[in-house]
């Protein structure tokens, strides 16, 4: 028979429907009202895992469809488009040199043209490892931090997405995947729609012993 693996699938595409809010509710609600024409120059900044590459890519996404021209770039690497009507620049903070002056032209230049920039990083724009003058375009706009979901808002979360699946979950199968796995929510959420296949495919219960069994067996994958 063939021999069933734990695959953890890649997480859904991102969207500002399938953020988690938590206490980012003001952030989404001015983020959805950029779109709409509202304000133009954004700086989010968080912790890693707290969700800020999903809200650029999902603001990249909803830009393009749109129609606007949209860009998601990640740094260090900067290739930007002519002209982008969008831009969403993750981890502004790891841009090298040459990159920085590039970004500081692009920054006026996008922001005269009336264009939509979003960038992000893990530091407040005061602490950015960046040139003085690519700092102050930073922190020119709405700077917003991104909190984390609490352990307890993780745990309703995924206990809100086995209810969507049908799915019962054996106590201590939540504390599990939190103390485990990690802790960024779409990796939680990609390890309870892994579970749910392979409780399918072997017919049993979610237990710890069968997700311990699926983990063993994911590690002696060759």
């Amino acid at each position: 028979m063939e021999q069933l693996l734990l695959e953890l699938a890649p997480p859904p595409a991102p969207t500002l429907e399938n953020f988690h809010a938590g206490a980012n509710s003001a952030l989404l609600g001015a983020l959805r009202a950029a779109l709409a024409g509202g304000e133009r120059v954004f700086y989010l900044w968080g912790a890693a895992g707290c969700g800020k590459s999903h809200l650029l890519r999902a603001m990249a996404d909803a830009a393009g469809a749109q129609g606007r021209q949209a860009a998601y770039l990640r740094a260090p690497d900067f290739d930007l488009p002519p002209q982008p009507q969008m831009l969403a620049l993750d981890d502004i903070g790891q841009l090298p040199a040459g990159a920085q002056i590039a970004m500081f032209d692009a920054y006026n230049r996008l922001r005269a043209a009336g264009a939509l920039i979003v960038a992000a990083g893990n530091l407040p724009p005061t602490d950015l490892p960046l040139r003085e003058d690519l700092r102050t375009r930073v922190a020119s706009g709405v700077v917003m931090q991104v909190h984390a979901l609490s352990e307890e808002e993780k745990r309703a979360v995924l206990e809100a997405q086995a209810r969507q699946r049908g799915l019962d979950l054996a106590p201590g199968i939540v504390d599990f995947l939190l103390a485990r796995f990690p802790r960024d929510l779409g990796s939680l959420i990609a390890a309870v729609a892994a579970l749910d296949r392979y409780s399918l495919q072997t017919q049993r219960a979610i237990t710890l012993p069968l997700l311990r069994e699926a983990m063993r067996l994911q590690a002696d994958k060759p």
